[in-house]
């Protein structure tokens, strides 16, 4: 068998080669899918756990609920939407919010970086409210 055209002489031929480059690119398009994928998901659970917060928060803010109240509806919120592991540390407290009476919820929970799988307290959201006054 002859030598290509155009490949200097001494040069090894690249059969084989294509084997090689698939193997290398697709590991590469793996890892990239894979690390978009987890960043959905970290974010899906970031939003989840900030509007979890938020409902809790207008909860507690209305005349006849209580800070339990909200908390509680932010615990059974994250129970369901993402699971208990998500629902452990909630928080509520009145206070002052851009010059009004408010509520804020606060929850830190899991930030997942491999699958499920985080840095616990690594994600802390407060959702705020209004307080709701009669009268």
């Amino acid at each position: 068998m002859g030598r290509p055209a155009g490949r200097p002489p001494g040069w090894p031929d690249d059969r084989g080669s294509s084997t090689a480059e698939f193997t290398l690119v697709a590991a590469l398009l793996t890892v990239l899918t894979l690390s978009v994928l987890q960043l959905g998901l970290a974010l899906h659970i970031r939003n989840t756990t900030l509007d979890a917060a938020a409902e809790g928060a207008r909860v507690a803010a209305l005349a006849d609920n209580g800070l339990a109240d909200g908390a509680e509806r932010t615990r059974d919120l994250l129970r369901t939407a993402l699971g208990s592991t998500y629902a452990g540390d909630v928080s509520a407290t009145r206070g002052d919010y851009l010059g009004m009476p408010s509520v804020a919820v606060t929850v830190r929970a899991p930030l997942p970086v491999l699958g499920l799988v985080g840095v616990e307290g690594g994600l802390e959201v407060t959702g705020h409210a209004v307080v709701e006054e009669v009268g």
